[in-house]
């Protein structure tokens, strides 16, 4: 009979540090000795834990959990170890712009229910929430600043940071250590470094920029600019334009698909909705939607958009293996604006302006629901 020794397991870190207090969040966590590694969240076991060959390395899902921090241990045939700092369950909320009340509406995903309201600047408009969930930057678009909301208390911290004229919409690379602020009166984009809240480039864009999004790979930024018909494409490496693509009449908001291969971009004006191929950066389809498109949201696996009609008051959801509107737009509140899509793609919200309600789309069915917001909702982005 042969006696085998087994190691005993360390744990270095586990990524990502957060996720939804209901669980399912998928998760890798590094370390050695991890063959026949489980792996409890507060003593909870974890699903679908799979270990390299190596025992480096294992992945797996997160139970659900209590709001804040919980203790991850692994426990192997040769010991246990624990992961230093833990992993921060946080209750899933959607962020949203009262552009008439100079507030931030906090919902839950969990109830539909109003959290708390946040006192911002005058007219804020776009909102964009850091990829660790911990801060919320707010564009107040007549003030010329961009509010700062600290998630974990829901309050404004430190003083609202100078920016162009009439900021309009906000985007943060995925390291979390930049924001980048269309300033639509001054012809410029204004890029914030998270790390100090302080404006450390301004760029030069087109006319009227107003919306702005990051491919998923940090490098560069589309810019719609909403006077000019056209996007810029900004490197964020050199904070220089490098490109200008001509789309539709007015172009608002733009939405970078998760693999990074495509912009699309509502066209205001021409009812319409442009898809750029971003490896040429060339519009290689155009997709007619419903009246006076404004805010577009994809979901986490790419495979629809949801777009904001405002005119009509709908939503369309396009497929975008096709490129073509699936299904009868959804019916909304009065003048959509933003959406966003929560992390697990259940559902889709809507900031509705022109009735002061939030419509909550289930996508699984594309049905809906109402929730009352503050007055004159406008953006909105899912923590």
């Amino acid at each position: 009979m042969t006696y085998t020794y087994v190691g005993l397991p360390t744990a270095t870190a586990i990524s990502p540090i957060t996720g939804t207090s209901a669980g399912g969040t998928a998760f890798t966590l590094t370390g050695t000795n991890l063959v026949g590694a489980g792996v409890t969240f507060n003593g909870v076991p974890a699903t679908a834990i799979s270990v390299n060959p190596a025992g480096t390395s294992l992945t797996g899902t997160t139970p659900a959990g209590t709001p804040g921090n919980a203790t991850v241990q692994v426990t192997t045939p040769g010991g246990s170890a624990t992961v230093p700092g833990g992993f921060t369950y946080v209750l899933r909320r959607v962020y949203v712009s009262n552009a008439f009340s100079n507030t931030v509406s906090v919902i839950s995903t969990a109830t539909n229910a109003v959290l708390t309201t946040v006192t911002v600047g005058n007219n804020p408009s776009g909102i964009a929430v850091s990829p660790n969930d911990t801060r919320a930057y707010v564009a107040n678009s007549g003030a010329s600043t961009v509010s700062v909301i600290n998630t974990a208390t829901n309050t404004s911290t430190g003083t609202p940071i100078a920016v162009g004229t009439n900021p309009r919409r906000v985007a943060i690379t995925p390291d979390g250590a930049r924001a980048y602020v269309t300033n639509s009166g001054s012809t410029t984009v204004s890029v914030i470094a998270t790390a100090t809240n302080t404006v450390t480039s301004t760029i030069t864009s087109g006319a009227a920029p107003y919306g702005v999004d990051i491919t998923p790979d940090g490098t560069r930024a589309y810019v719609t600019n909403s006077g000019s018909t056209t996007v810029s494409v900004i490197a964020t490496a050199t904070n220089t334009v490098t490109s200008t693509i001509t789309v539709g009449t007015t172009p608002r908001s733009v939405a970078i698909t998760p693999d990074g291969t495509r912009a699309y971009v509502t066209n205001n004006g021409s009812n319409t909705v442009s898809v750029i191929t971003t490896a040429t950066n060339t519009v290689t389809s155009t997709i007619t939607v419903g009246a006076g498109p404004h805010g577009i949201a994809i979901t986490p696996d790419g495979t629809r958009a949801y777009v904001t009609n405002n005119t009509a008051g709908t939503v369309s959801v396009i497929d975008t293996a096709t490129n073509t509107v699936t299904g009868s737009p959804i019916t909304v509140g009065a003048n959509p604006y933003g959406v966003a899509i929560i992390p697990d793609g259940t559902r889709a919200y809507v900031a509705n302006q022109g009735s002061n309600t939030v419509s909550v789309i289930t996508t699984a069915t594309n049905t809906t629901s109402s929730i009352t917001a503050g007055t004159g909702p406008f953006g909105v982005a899912a923590a």
